[in-house]
């Protein structure tokens, strides 16, 4: 069995062109390498894995090359490597400043790379002070660290910074590429991607995935066994879930994140992918911001055909939404209902409660084709509140001798077409309730053609007989809090105007809410459409009512003394 080796160490960069991701410091040191103007004393900082050591050792053995040494001399001699995480304390650094004054046997200088040096210790960085601001001509220092902010200030003025950036998920997939046409491994392009998305800028990170997944899945490279090898959530899920959301799948949607769980998935994960796959998707609508789109090519043709089903309004609001569920995850007590609920606020943005379809028939035109009745033209009024958009007008049928009551049901509401603004709040929310509610009292307020319609005359009695009927159907609908509200008043008829009066604003709000068809029901019974509903509020009814027990006792002495006679006989309570 050979002895295998790390992709990290077998594909360390020999030279500065085998640099991923730093041209503009490989570049600098180049340049300052053949001019001459090098400092004794450079720092270099940056997040692991960026290549700070590796350019290190390609300085240290390019300052002491002269063109006439072996292809394969590194040089050992002359470079020193100290790790500062387990040779911290003065002692070490004494040790080194004595070493400091030798000149070197082979080549021009000596180079000591001082690795992790933030976790020197205080006298450490005193006592090497001295030596790093006036080293001699023959030794340069290069220092490297990830955490540059724990080295003392006086260390920094001393140091010529480079600051090593993140290495870009592009550029880390095109060296990832590289590496596996030269070991012969087929990759798909995504599967480079996921690889490089998951190192988080870190090209040692990557390689290590690299060599993992290899492991995992043999010559070929897929997609899929990246996401099964690395336990990430694959693209397809947030699609999915997209297209669950968009057409207010909410049981398919809650399903599949209950499946996601079941898989080892963290909701918190989820959630904030989620978030981040709404983003992408916001990115895709505008071409000028496609190329911040950082995926594959082939996921990118998905996000483009996906981009095009939602509007910028939706992801917004999306990504609003998921980004609050995001920052709320950790102080919730119940973090799963907290995502499902998210989860159904988001595949409720394009719901308006009862059609996908925004817009609405109050009666359908197929209706008065098979009738063969002309259109006749509606007066609309402006409409407020919730429907933003001026309303058009809209022909809508109506017979003119003679009202068509026989062909209407009373939980069938006549239907006007109009034509609503597309914006909808969320179908389980009070707002689209409230919103539907005033939405159908204001369908009352078109006017049709009122010389067309049934104004037969009526006496009071009809109308109490009528509104008896109507309190029946409620009882028999299981309504039975607005058919008690309907028995408290009897109803008075001045012209052709009903008024009620209620003890308390309560009852007058209810009524109100759901007198659509309550006034459809009088109006067809009594063939006159000219009725209206009065309604108001008379505090003083309110004591006729009893409420609590003793009002209730109080109530029956009224009526029958004997009750009193009666309780205090065998010394009842009430």
């Amino acid at each position: 069995m050979e002895h295998f080796v790390v992709s990290a160490r077998k594909y360390r960069p020999q030279t500065f062109k085998d640099v991923v991701g730093q041209q503009a410091i490989t570049n600098t040191l180049l340049n300052a390498i053949e001019n001459n103007h090098l400092a004794q004393a450079l720092l270099f900082t940056g997040p692991r894995g960026v290549g700070k050591t590796t350019c290190a050792r390609i300085l240290a053995k390019m300052i002491n090359s002269d063109g006439t040494e072996k292809e394969d001399e590194d040089f050992a001699f002359n470079i020193f490597e100290l790790d500062a995480a387990s040779n911290n304390g003065v002692d070490q650094i004494r040790e080194l400043t004595d070493q400091v004054r030798i000149p070197p046997q082979v080549g021009k200088y000596k180079v000591y790379i001082i690795d992790e040096v933030h976790m020197l210790s205080q006298a450490a960085f005193n006592a090497f002070l001295k030596t790093l601001e006036e080293p001699p001509k023959h030794c340069i220092f290069i220092l490297a660290t990830t955490e540059k902010h724990k080295i003392i200030p006086t260390i920094l003025s001393r140091c010529q910074i480079f600051d090593f950036k993140r290495i870009t998920v592009k550029d880390a997939k095109d060296y990832l590429k590289f590496i596996a046409e030269e070991q012969g491994v087929k990759a798909e392009d995504d599967a480079l991607h996921i690889i490089a998305q998951k190192a988080d800028g870190a090209m040692r990170d990557a390689l290590s995935i690299f060599d993992r997944v290899v492991s995992f899945s043999g010559k070929n490279l897929s997609r899929q066994a990246v996401t099964e090898n690395l336990n990430v959530l694959d693209y397809e899920t947030y699609f999915e879930s997209t297209d669950f959301i968009l057409e207010n799948k909410i049981p398919d949607l809650l399903l599949q994140f209950n499946n996601t769980l079941s898989k080892g998935f963290d909701g918190h994960h989820y959630i904030a992918g989620l978030a981040s796959h709404f983003r992408d998707l916001l990115v895709s609508k505008t071409p000028e911001t496609i190329e911040l789109l950082e995926v594959g090519e082939e996921t990118q043709k998905k996000y483009l055909e996906q981009s095009k089903k939602a509007s910028q309004e939706f992801l917004l609001q999306g990504i609003n939404l998921a980004n609050d569920c995001d920052l709320k995850y950790k102080s919730s007590k119940n973090q799963r209902l907290l995502i499902e609920l998210c989860l159904m606020q988001l595949a409720s943005i394009t719901f308006d409660g009862e059609k996908k379809n925004s817009r609405h028939f109050i009666i359908p035109p197929s209706y008065f084709q098979k009738k063969g009745i002309k259109p006749i033209p509606v007066k609309v009024p402006k409409q407020e509140n919730n429907i933003s958009a001026p309303i058009e007008s809209k022909p809508v049928s109506v017979e003119k001798k003679a009202f068509p009551v026989e062909s209407l049901k009373v939980n069938e509401p006549p239907k006007i077409a109009l034509k609503l603004d597309t914006k909808h709040a969320s179908g389980l929310s009070l707002s689209s309730i409230k919103a539907k509610k005033e939405h159908l009292i204001k369908q009352m307020d078109v006017v049709v053609d009122e010389e067309n319609l049934p104004k037969e005359p009526f006496t009071e009695a009809d109308l109490i007989k009528a509104w008896n009927e109507f309190i029946e159907i409620l009882q028999k609908d299981g309504k039975h809090n607005l058919a008690s509200i309907l028995s408290i008043d009897t109803p008075k008829v001045k012209g052709t105007v009903v008024h009620l009066e209620y003890p308390n604003a309560t009852n007058k709000i209810e009524l109100e809410r759901n007198q659509y068809d309550l006034m459809l029901y009088i109006r067809k019974t009594l063939s006159n459409f000219d009725i209206s509903l009065s309604i108001s509020v008379n505090e003083e009814m309110q004591k006729q009512y009893a409420y609590t027990t003793l009002e209730k006792f109080e109530k029956l002495k009224e009526k029958n003394p004997n009750i009193d006679t009666l309780r205090k006989t065998f010394d009842l309570d009430i």
